[in-house]
Protein backbone atom coordinates (compact mmCIF):
# COMPACT_ATOMS: atom_id res chain seq x y z
CA UNK A 1 0.00 0.00 0.00
CA UNK A 2 1.39 3.35 -1.10
CA UNK A 3 1.96 6.03 1.81
CA UNK A 4 0.05 9.25 0.90
CA UNK A 5 1.44 12.30 2.22
CA UNK A 6 0.40 16.44 2.04
CA UNK A 7 -2.30 18.29 2.16
CA UNK A 8 -4.16 20.36 -0.66
CA UNK A 9 -6.81 22.81 -1.80
CA UNK A 10 -8.92 21.90 -4.78
CA UNK A 11 -11.32 24.03 -6.32
CA UNK A 12 -15.00 22.33 -7.10
CA UNK A 13 -16.79 23.26 -10.53
CA UNK A 14 -20.38 23.27 -10.80
CA UNK A 15 -21.02 19.43 -11.58
CA UNK A 16 -19.25 18.27 -8.48
CA UNK A 17 -15.59 17.88 -10.29
CA UNK A 18 -12.02 18.48 -8.82
CA UNK A 19 -8.55 18.33 -10.44
CA UNK A 20 -6.61 15.57 -8.14
CA UNK A 21 -3.54 17.19 -7.45
CA UNK A 22 -0.22 16.61 -9.29
CA UNK A 23 1.50 16.26 -5.74
CA UNK A 24 -0.44 13.47 -4.16
CA UNK A 25 -0.93 11.71 -7.64
CA UNK A 26 2.66 11.31 -7.93
CA UNK A 27 3.27 9.71 -4.85
CA UNK A 28 0.31 7.20 -5.85
CA UNK A 29 2.45 6.87 -9.24
CA UNK A 30 5.76 6.36 -7.62
CA UNK A 31 4.54 2.93 -5.72
CA UNK A 32 5.69 -0.52 -6.19
CA UNK A 33 4.62 -1.82 -9.45
CA UNK A 34 1.53 -3.62 -7.57
CA UNK A 35 0.43 -0.86 -5.58
CA UNK A 36 0.86 1.77 -8.33
CA UNK A 37 -2.47 3.22 -8.82
CA UNK A 38 -4.45 2.78 -12.03
CA UNK A 39 -6.89 5.62 -11.94
CA UNK A 40 -9.63 4.10 -9.75
CA UNK A 41 -10.47 4.53 -6.68
CA UNK A 42 -13.18 4.37 -3.91
CA UNK A 43 -15.40 7.16 -2.23
CA UNK A 44 -17.25 6.29 1.09
CA UNK A 45 -18.56 8.76 3.58
CA UNK A 46 -16.16 8.42 7.12
CA UNK A 47 -17.92 7.33 10.11
CA UNK A 48 -15.72 9.21 12.29
CA UNK A 49 -15.85 12.94 10.89
CA UNK A 50 -17.81 15.05 8.49
CA UNK A 51 -15.85 14.15 5.43
CA UNK A 52 -15.26 11.80 2.65
CA UNK A 53 -12.56 9.25 2.67
CA UNK A 54 -10.90 8.84 -0.65
CA UNK A 55 -8.67 5.47 -0.89
CA UNK A 56 -6.98 3.93 -4.28
CA UNK A 57 -9.20 1.36 -5.44
CA UNK A 58 -6.16 -1.41 -4.57
CA UNK A 59 -5.79 -0.25 -0.89
CA UNK A 60 -9.52 -0.33 -0.38
CA UNK A 61 -9.93 -3.76 -1.65
CA UNK A 62 -6.90 -4.71 1.27
CA UNK A 63 -8.76 -2.70 3.54
CA UNK A 64 -12.05 -5.21 2.37
CA UNK A 65 -9.80 -8.19 3.00
CA UNK A 66 -8.35 -7.23 6.21
CA UNK A 67 -12.23 -6.43 7.65
CA UNK A 68 -13.55 -9.95 5.85
CA UNK A 69 -10.47 -11.72 7.90
CA UNK A 70 -11.63 -9.45 11.42
CA UNK A 71 -15.57 -10.11 11.11
CA UNK A 72 -18.11 -13.03 11.19
CA UNK A 73 -19.96 -12.66 8.51
CA UNK A 74 -22.72 -14.80 11.04
CA UNK A 75 -22.98 -12.38 13.31
CA UNK A 76 -25.30 -9.12 12.15
CA UNK A 77 -23.17 -7.25 14.03
CA UNK A 78 -19.76 -8.25 11.95
CA UNK A 79 -22.32 -8.20 9.04
CA UNK A 80 -23.18 -4.45 9.54
CA UNK A 81 -20.04 -2.89 10.34
CA UNK A 82 -18.68 -4.86 7.43
CA UNK A 83 -21.83 -3.22 5.47
CA UNK A 84 -20.81 0.08 6.81
CA UNK A 85 -17.29 0.44 5.95
CA UNK A 86 -17.37 -0.97 2.69
CA UNK A 87 -20.35 1.32 0.94
CA UNK A 88 -18.76 3.54 -1.20
CA UNK A 89 -18.50 4.34 -5.03
CA UNK A 90 -15.54 3.61 -7.42
CA UNK A 91 -14.51 6.60 -9.19
CA UNK A 92 -11.98 7.32 -11.84
CA UNK A 93 -9.78 9.85 -12.80
CA UNK A 94 -10.67 11.62 -16.46
CA UNK A 95 -8.37 12.39 -19.25
CA UNK A 96 -7.97 16.03 -17.03
CA UNK A 97 -7.17 14.14 -14.10
CA UNK A 98 -10.43 14.95 -12.76
CA UNK A 99 -12.45 12.97 -10.42
CA UNK A 100 -16.51 13.40 -9.66
CA UNK A 101 -17.95 13.25 -6.18
CA UNK A 102 -20.68 10.87 -6.50
CA UNK A 103 -24.22 12.02 -6.08
CA UNK A 104 -24.30 9.65 -3.20
CA UNK A 105 -21.51 11.66 -1.18
CA UNK A 106 -22.68 15.06 -2.32
CA UNK A 107 -24.46 15.90 0.46
CA UNK A 108 -21.60 15.07 3.05
CA UNK A 109 -19.50 18.29 1.17
CA UNK A 110 -22.72 19.99 0.28
CA UNK A 111 -22.17 22.96 -1.87
CA UNK A 112 -18.49 23.93 -1.25
CA UNK A 113 -16.57 25.63 -3.89
CA UNK A 114 -13.42 24.02 -2.54
CA UNK A 115 -12.35 20.75 -0.53
CA UNK A 116 -9.60 20.09 0.77
CA UNK A 117 -7.51 16.58 0.76
CA UNK A 118 -6.05 15.89 3.85
CA UNK A 119 -3.74 12.45 4.14
CA UNK A 120 -3.68 9.87 6.63
CA UNK A 121 -0.59 8.09 4.94
CA UNK A 122 -3.50 5.20 4.01
CA UNK A 123 -6.02 7.44 2.42
CA UNK A 124 -7.18 11.02 2.00
CA UNK A 125 -9.90 12.84 3.20
CA UNK A 126 -11.83 14.95 1.70
CA UNK A 127 -13.30 17.67 3.23
CA UNK A 128 -15.61 20.67 2.64
CA UNK A 129 -13.51 23.66 3.11
CA UNK A 130 -15.48 25.40 6.02
CA UNK A 131 -16.30 21.96 8.17
CA UNK A 132 -12.58 21.52 7.21
CA UNK A 133 -11.63 24.71 9.17
CA UNK A 134 -14.27 24.29 11.93
CA UNK A 135 -13.13 21.06 12.47
CA UNK A 136 -9.10 22.80 13.12
CA UNK A 137 -10.40 25.15 14.90
CA UNK A 138 -12.38 23.29 17.17
CA UNK A 139 -9.67 20.58 17.23
CA UNK A 140 -8.73 20.01 20.89
CA UNK A 141 -5.04 19.80 22.84
CA UNK A 142 -3.03 17.68 20.24
CA UNK A 143 0.01 17.76 22.42
CA UNK A 144 -2.00 16.14 25.59
CA UNK A 145 -3.39 13.59 22.72
CA UNK A 146 -0.36 12.26 21.61
CA UNK A 147 1.44 12.29 25.20
CA UNK A 148 -1.23 9.78 26.47
CA UNK A 149 -1.62 7.78 23.05
CA UNK A 150 1.94 7.76 22.13
CA UNK A 151 3.98 8.99 25.13
CA UNK A 152 4.73 5.98 26.91
CA UNK A 153 7.54 3.95 27.11
CA UNK A 154 7.39 0.31 25.75
CA UNK A 155 8.34 -1.96 28.24
CA UNK A 156 11.76 -3.71 27.10
CA UNK A 157 11.07 -7.48 27.48
CA UNK A 158 14.88 -8.36 26.55
CA UNK A 159 16.09 -5.89 29.52
CA UNK A 160 14.73 -7.71 32.72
Amino acid sequence: MALILGKEYCKVDSNGRFKFPIALKRQLEAGAPAERMDGRFVIRQSVYAECLELWTYASFREEVEKLQAMLNPYRREDRDLLRKLTEGNIIELDTNDRLLIPAEQKAVVAEAKEVVLQSTGKFIELWDRKAYDRMNEAGGDYAQRAEELLGAKPVDADAK
